[in-house]
Formats: C-alpha cells, structure tokens, sequence
C-alpha cells in the first residue's frame, strides 16, 4: 500500500527541513554528545538546500532528480539510525535520531512509484 506520491513527499520537505533546525534546540539536544545537536541542524540545512534543487513541483532550481532525492532521504535514515550507536548517543539524543531515521524510512518506503509517461 504505497501512497506517498512526489507530491506529497514534495510538501513534506520543507517542515522538515525546519524542524530538523530548530527541534534539536527546543529538545535541547546535545546533553549526550554536542554532535547531537548540530548534526540535526546540519542535516537540516542540507535538507532544506536539497528541496530547493530537487525535480519536484516545489523545487525552485530543479536540477537534481527526484530519484536521487530519494535515495539522500534513504541514506540519512540509515544513518540517523546508526549515529546514536555509533557516537553514543543516549537519551533524548539517541531517541530522536531513531525516531527520524525510522519516519524517513517509513515515508521512503511508502513512495508511490509514478508511472511512465
């Protein structure tokens, strides 16, 4: 049951991106490991810069395939995941980083593939 179109995924983007640069403060991550919280407003950045290049309807540049897009959002999920582990993120550090990981996963996973034209 794929129901997350490039649509979707496209008005998605963007709150993300924000929240990815403000929710490490509001939680105040970095108790842990300061990592924490500039690896999430770094991601943040990022993430925001690739939604405005990305060939989607709210992409402003659009050089950057959709496909490619996808496959970002895959790697960074794997390694929110990894990086509590990896870096010995505990806490609201660790918890935050799975819970991402897992939710990008999810909306990755769930991608409605558009048909060809």
């Amino acid at each position: 049951m794929k129901f997350v179109t490039k649509r979707i995924h496209a008005f998605l983007d963007y709150p993300v991106a924000v929240a990815l640069m403000v929710l490490p403060f509001l939680l105040g991550l970095g108790s842990s490991n300061p990592l924490a919280l500039y690896l999430s407003v770094t991601t943040g950045v990022a993430a925001f810069v690739l939604t405005l290049l990305t060939d989607h309807h709210l992409g402003v540049f659009r050089v950057i395939p959709y496909k490619f897009h996808l496959l970002v959002d895959f790697l960074v999920a794997i390694v929110f995941i990894a990086t509590p582990l990896v870096l010995s993120f505990n806490g609201m550090d660790a918890f935050y980083y799975w819970i991402n990981g897992v939710a990008v996963l999810i909306v990755v996973s769930l991608h409605k593939p558009e048909l060809a034209v």
